[in-house]
């Protein structure tokens, strides 16, 4: 999510030997006496041992070990750490909680481990690179106090890191750069081997974390939500972080958050939340949905959720529309909801703790009990 651009030397080292080799043709005027195809195979040729080199470098990077501490060096060096105890406390078991869950889905999390580390960058932001070499930054954890939250968004650059979109997206772009300009060595184009290594370096370390196209956000987000389920961690919290995002972006330009933590290759943030709110409907066997604060079950009108803290009605309202979703999932409704300790309970599932503006616990029940 985060941009990265400063690995010359070692891209250098490893993406670009090809592009020095070859500096001496691409710089070089064009053979006058060379037919059409001697110039096509050269060109393929060309072209085809720069491909090489470039899936050797996103194989190292992606795949070694040596590669994947190349980028955690690199990335603490250039966005610093924080060793925030408490925050990095909630980061530790934030990950814990989700590699034991996302290896429930997919049990490759275990093959090779995450490395992660809180930034010191003030923004809200979090990313995924090649290797699993995960960034989230400080700022995030400022601001937003739920680490339910915080472990959608980890869920999220998860999936990502799971399905390799960071290596992918890479490899995608420098193949584009690389059929445009040899496509152009064709016509006589001299493109220099310093320019075009520093095109492809700057290419490569800006793009080294995920977020290549919405179809890799989409994968990411669904991912998230399964890894949450696996967990005890309140999946509405997906949705919720999302309303947080509209709420923050609404009526402002893109913001620095909403640049970093929702680009343009990211699907709105209104539309992603609506993505999990369906998926939560599923998931609870098409009994509890939510929309504008006000939670259904049954089609019938649950609760309209108050404002609490520094989150919205419509925010918390995800959160109820998570741990119902859980419940119906469990078969929870077929027992009767109570209220213990102040809170509403659906079998042994927590659903709500009245907040001021809320509706006492036990009026809740009362209607939980009739419609659910």
């Amino acid at each position: 999510m985060f941009k990265f651009g400063s690995l010359k030397k070692k891209f250098l080292a490893m993406a670009s030997a090809a592009a020095l080799g070859l500096s001496l043709t691409f710089g070089a005027p064009a053979v006058a006496s060379a037919s059409l195809l001697e110039e096509a195979i050269m060109i393929g040729v060309q072209g085809a041992a720069l491909s090489s080199q470039i899936n050797s470098a996103i194989k190292h990077y992606n795949t070694t070990e040596a590669g994947q501490q190349e980028l955690y060096g690199a990335f603490r060096e250039k966005y610093g750490v924080n060793e925030d105890p408490t925050y990095n406390a909630m980061l530790d078991r934030i990950m814990a909680n989700l590699i034991k869950g996302a290896a429930q889905v997919d049990p490759t999390v275990n093959d090779k481990p995450y490395k992660y580390f809180i930034s010191n960058q003030e923004t809200l932001n979090a990313g995924c690179g090649m290797g699993r070499v995960m960034m989230v930054n400080v700022g995030t954890f400022k601001l937003i106090s739920s680490e339910d939250e915080i472990a959608a968004i980890v869920g999220h650059e998860m999936g990502h890191g799971q399905k390799d979109h960071a290596a992918k997206g890479q490899k995608k772009l420098l193949q584009k750069y690389i059929i445009a300009n040899v496509a152009g060595a064709a016509v006589n184009s001299t493109i220099g081997g310093g320019a075009l290594t520093s095109a492809i370096t700057q290419i490569a370390f800006n793009h080294s974390v995920a977020h290549g196209d919405r179809k890799q956000e989409t994968e990411a987000d669904t991912l998230g939500l399964e890894y949450m389920l696996k967990t005890n961690y309140n999946p509405g919290a997906c949705a919720a972080v999302m309303q947080k995002f509209v709420e923050m972006e609404k009526g402002k330009k893109r913001s620095a958050m909403e640049k970093f933590f929702v680009p343009s290759d990211h699907p709105d943030s209104d539309k992603r939340r609506d993505a999990y709110v369906k998926k939560l409907y599923e998931y609870s066997g098409k009994h509890v949905t939510a929309a504008n604060g006000v939670v259904k079950i049954n089609d019938k009108n649950f609760i309209t959720v108050a404002p609490s803290g520094n989150m919205s009605g419509a925010e918390r309202s995800y959160f109820i529309l998570g741990n119902l979703a859980v419940a119906y999932h469990k078969g929870l409704n077929k027992q009767e909801a109570t209220v213990q300790n102040g809170i509403v309970m659906l079998g042994n599932q927590p659903i709500i703790e009245p907040a001021e503006g809320d509706e006492d616990a036990y009026t809740i029940v009362e209607r939980l009990n009739a419609i659910k």
